[in-house]
């Protein structure tokens, strides 16, 4: 939901607010209406069909599903390239999904160890965009402190996501892009594979491939 239209929502919920209260004082003798029986007024200019597309919008479905059913722990085995023409570093991770917002997105907590830097720990918050008509993710993680924000579509076959990223590049400061190939190969095993591009040679190369298994 845009800025706008959530100030749109909360300016109708206020108003209903004070109307109610004013009805309250005037007729204290008259008990409210129960809040299921209780109606909000539209905005100024809004429709019924402009509060219909409000609720679709908001209303988890088929898409929020799928990505439910990636709910519970798995075991991530992958390799990492530093650079085009690197060799392999191989590590192992952890990753619980979690529905959240009443099965409106699904948070996803990666935990395992970076070779040469320690600890890694990253959260990744997936949905669908009903009005965008797109998956959106966002990523966070504890070896950086910007935002990495992205989008991803689905495949003809359905087991595919190919996901779009940006974050801002820490050496040329400018926004980078990053993609993402999510595969489901069955219910119980998906591989991940990204690329990124290499600052110093504008370069596109494989920087990650994990396999993931559920193991509970």
């Amino acid at each position: 939901m845009s800025r706008k239209s959530m100030f749109a929502c909360a300016c109708a919920i206020g108003l209903s607010i004070v109307t109610g209260v004013s009805i309250a004082q005037d007729k204290k003798e008259s008990k409210p209406a129960p809040a299921a029986a209780q109606q909000l007024p539209l905005p100024p200019g809004w429709t019924e069909a402009d509060m219909a597309a409000m609720t679709e919008a908001a209303t988890p479905g088929k898409m929020q599903e799928r990505l439910a059913k990636d709910a519970g722990t798995w075991a991530g085995k992958g390799s990492f390239w530093m650079f085009p023409g690197s060799e392999a570093v191989t590590t192992e991770s952890k990753v619980t999904d979690t529905p959240v917002m009443g099965g409106r997105y699904v948070r996803s907590v990666w935990e395992g160890e970076m070779p040469g830097a320690g600890p890694f720990t990253g959260e990744a918050i997936k949905g669908f965009d009903n009005a965008a008509g797109k998956f959106a993710q966002t990523w966070v993680d504890n070896m950086s402190t910007g935002l990495m924000t992205g989008t991803g579509e689905l495949s003809a076959d359905g087991k595919t996501i190919n996901w779009t990223f940006s974050f801002t590049c820490p050496l040329t400061k400018k926004p980078t892009p990053m993609r993402q190939i999510e595969t489901w190969k069955d219910a119980n095993t998906k591989t991940i594979e990204m690329w990124g591009v290499e600052p110093k040679s504008g370069k596109e190369f494989k920087m990650m491939f994990v396999t993931l298994v559920r193991t509970k």
